[in-house]
């Protein structure tokens, strides 16, 4: 069983499906079982710090014999970083958010694919300006950051779709199923990038206590603002906000970003919070698929699942659409 695209002719692999780069939790194990298990494991190597990128590259590099990739912020990583990645080999590296440009010919030249994220339609041209491989179209159900003002991914992945061919696009944000997999193709994308679903994987990073607020978390409790970026002195450009679960500081500073952020004494009081374990030490970036997540399965498998999911998901939207009944629900 595959669903053969673009995407994976492209890059090799079995299913339409990549792992989100996410900063700190894609590491290398959780991005090797994702390519074991058939999809396009990338890790996330963020802003690029080199003594996690020698911990977690040889992890990667060593744990499968199939394709994988590294994936950085545009806007925080050096050029040193982005070489110390690709003496590793990777088949695919991925740049999100800002500028991509100092990379691109340096990726180029190691005949790795390039992937860039869009989270609006100016970097989407700007990505397909450069010549990018692949782009990622990225609504603003996604876990994380995103687009401050971005579009949700139902209406913004088919206009990238209809923008960047014939080059690939995935689908990212609010993806947590087969279904949503199966969706972002009928929407003209070539596969599926996937965070939050990832990240309550058993090979992620994320901390036990992140996973455990993952699996019992609701969409409707996620909520994408600045207002912790601002108290931790999170250096992430403005034009991004992040998408987390819900925090007892977002209800004491919604809609009050810039008082927060001239508040002296707000930040030592968010830290004092923390040490007295009144609020989480990270938050729970997390996207609106949380209600999905429910168990902590491992990565290889869960591609797996995913995979069954969306070719059955495919299979009966087609039966429908022959005009035959759809089988009936049964509630319980």
């Amino acid at each position: 069983m595959a669903l053969s695209t673009d995407f994976t002719r492209l890059c090799g692999v079995r299913h339409p499906i990549a792992l989100a780069p996410m900063g700190g939790t894609a590491g290398g194990e959780l991005a090797s079982a994702v390519s074991r298990g058939g999809g396009l494991g990338l890790l996330g190597a963020g802003s690029g710090d080199l003594t996690w990128l020698r911990r977690e590259l040889p992890i990667v590099a060593s744990g499968s014999h199939e394709p994988w990739g590294v994936g950085f912020l545009a806007w925080a990583a050096e050029a040193g970083a982005v070489e110390c990645a690709l003496e590793y080999g990777p088949s695919a590296v991925m740049l999100s958010f800002g500028d991509p440009s100092p990379f691109v010919e340096r990726i180029r030249r190691a005949g790795a694919v390039l992937i860039i994220q869009a989270t609006d339609l100016e970097e989407a041209r700007r990505a397909v300006d450069l010549g990018a491989d692949v782009v990622v179209a990225q609504g603003t159900e996604s876990g994380g950051h995103g687009a401050r003002r971005g579009r949700s991914t139902m209406a913004f992945v088919p206009v990238v779709v209809d923008l960047a061919g014939p080059v690939p696009v995935l689908a990212a944000g609010g993806i947590a199923d087969g279904r949503g997999v199966a969706a972002a193709l009928a929407l003209g994308a070539a596969g599926a990038l996937i965070g939050t679903r990832f990240q309550a994987a058993a090979e992620s990073l994320a901390d036990p206590s992140v996973t455990s607020a993952i699996v019992e978390g609701r969409g409707q409790d996620t909520e994408r603002s600045g207002v912790l970026d601002i108290v931790r002195g999170s250096r992430w450009p403005s034009k991004y906000t992040a998408r987390t679960l819900a925090h007892p500081w977002l209800g004491r500073w919604r809609g009050r970003e810039a008082e927060l952020a001239a508040d002296a004494r707000a930040a030592q009081d968010y830290r004092d919070d923390v040490a007295r374990g009144a609020v989480p030490p990270l938050p729970v970036w997390a996207g609106e698929g949380v209600d999905l997540i429910t168990d902590l399965p491992s990565a290889a498998g869960l591609v797996h699942t995913l995979a069954v999911q969306a070719e059955d998901a495919l299979t009966r939207a087609g039966r429908g659409a022959a005009g035959q009944e759809p089988p009936v629900p049964r509630h319980t």
